[in-house]
């Protein structure tokens, strides 16, 4: 028999999708070397295919850039007396479909926050997507001219984590209101929700141009969120080369 060349190897893997009992069966017949061998090359595939399904969930979730908790500065940062960074930071609020809202000044780190989350979510094989308000309701907004509202709402509720930016930094009119309602409240104790803003909740009946509205909107968030408080000076204008 003519030895195997590398490109029949490559072939020969892409057409497998191997079972546990063919993998056990060559186990068997293999000599401790050749199982060692065996056990690197499924090792390799998995990384593989873990590396592979991670950047595609990062492509996916349109983030703004790509951010990290790793050095994040969080002197700007106050968490409730019950929630602190080591709970964040091991993403235990997707687990149990509980929102974040990230209150407060500008400048001070809630989309870095946000976004970094997002992108911890993603490294982690957990579908998250990244909107401003703006982008989403434009979005849902489009959909509905389309006639495929139903279609972007299906492929917005496959994420586990959705990430809502700049909350109240641009009014929404009656018809964007409702979708960016509509979406919230599909969300409500089935995926999590981080939304930043530097509006108080009593000004929120301002962006929906609804008390009513907001405050169902507040009553679910608040119901299983927590709030983190941003407070100082904006990193852009401490870094700024304009003085």
């Amino acid at each position: 028999m003519n030895p195997v060349s590398v490109e029949e190897l490559v072939q020969a893997g892409r057409a497998a999708s191997m079972t546990a009992s063919v993998i056990s069966e060559w186990a068997h017949k293999g000599t401790p070397k050749q199982r060692e061998f065996l056990y690197e090359l499924l090792q390799a595939e998995h990384e593989s295919r873990t590396a592979s399904r991670h950047q595609r969930l990062l492509k996916a979730a349109k983030l703004p850039a790509l951010k990290s908790l790793v050095g994040y500065d969080w002197t700007s940062v106050t968490f409730p007396t019950d929630y602190g960074r080591e709970a964040l930071s091991d993403l235990d609020f997707l687990d149990h479909a509980q929102d974040l809202v990230l209150f407060g000044d500008v400048g001070t780190g809630k989309t870095h926050l946000a976004t970094a989350l997002a992108a911890a979510a993603c490294l982690r094989g957990i579908p998250a997507r990244f909107f401003t308000t703006a982008s989403l309701v434009m979005t849902l907004r489009r959909a509905k001219d389309e006639g495929r509202l139903d279609k972007e709402l299906g492929s917005i509720a496959k994420n586990q984590l959705l990430v809502i930016d700049e909350f109240g930094y641009l009014p929404i009119d009656s018809e964007g209101a409702r979708l960016l309602f509509q979406v919230i409240a599909d969300g409500y104790e089935k995926r999590s929700l981080v939304l930043t803003t530097n509006l108080e909740f009593k000004r929120w009946g301002t962006v929906f141009g609804d008390d009513n509205m907001a405050a169902a909107v507040i009553d679910r968030i608040v119901h299983h969120g927590r709030l983190l408080q941003f407070r100082g000076q904006s990193y852009r204008v401490k870094h700024a080369l304009m003085k």
